[in-house]
């Protein structure tokens, strides 16, 4: 289980307040896959990196009974001078699992070729998300975020990744932004709406996407109205 205590996190751009969260207090069951929704710039792949300890909220508290990735999609957090087989077997090492599968894994899922072996800061922005996948899903995560990576590279690539994902979500959990809401429909249990700093959750996901299309229609759901 993840759980959110009154969660806060303002930030300013090109001089607009942006609040990503409004003293969100809510909780993430284990062993289910969930999809957040939220309409562009509504702050959820921010709430994704303060779920991983990569940002800081500015007052509240995250905590978890179990382990959980880097937001996939997001790859911030890797070395641009190593090389894709050299972050890999640093991250092996953080996390205490066998080098030597992960990079073997991270190399024959992300399809790299022989950039694979080149500086991280030579990857194109999809290379990199291939990448970040690939090695997360090589971890043994107790929840896995994922940031839309899912939507990277041709179709044969997309279902390899969902397949994947689908295969790591029978003994884990998930945090998963995507705006494709077939792909939520596929890959999640539950669903959360993420709007004006507020945090809706939902354990019926067809229930969040209610409240998401609303909200895309600049209508309050069903249940409001």
């Amino acid at each position: 289980m993840i759980h959110l205590e009154n969660l806060n996190k303002t930030y300013v751009v090109n001089g607009t307040r942006k609040v990503v969260a409004r003293d969100i207090t809510a909780s993430f069951p284990g062993g289910t896959s969930i999809g957040l929704l939220g309409r562009n710039g509504a702050g959820k792949s921010s709430l994704l990196r303060m779920i991983a300890g990569t940002m800081d909220p500015d007052t509240g508290s995250i905590t978890s009974d179990g382990t959980i990735s880097w937001p996939v999609g997001f790859a911030g957090s890797f070395h641009p001078e190593l090389t894709g087989a050299q972050n890999a077997r640093f991250l092996a090492r953080v996390y205490g699992v066998d080098s030597a599968e992960l990079i073997a894994f991270a190399e024959d899922f992300a399809e790299l070729g022989g950039h694979f072996h080149l500086p991280f800061r030579t990857y194109s922005s999809g290379m990199r998300s291939r990448l970040a996948f690939g090695i997360s899903m090589g971890i043994g995560f107790d929840t896995y975020l994922v940031d839309e990576v899912t939507s990277v590279g041709d179709a044969a690539f997309q279902a390899k990744s969902a397949a994947v994902f689908k295969e790591r979500m029978r003994r884990s959990g998930g945090i998963v932004v995507s705006h494709s809401v077939p792909m939520i429909r596929d890959l999640c249990q539950a669903g959360a709406v993420l709007e004006n700093g507020r945090l809706f959750y939902y354990d019926k996901l067809e229930r969040a996407i209610e409240h998401h299309v609303a909200n895309m229609a600049g209508r309050p759901p069903p249940w409001q109205a």
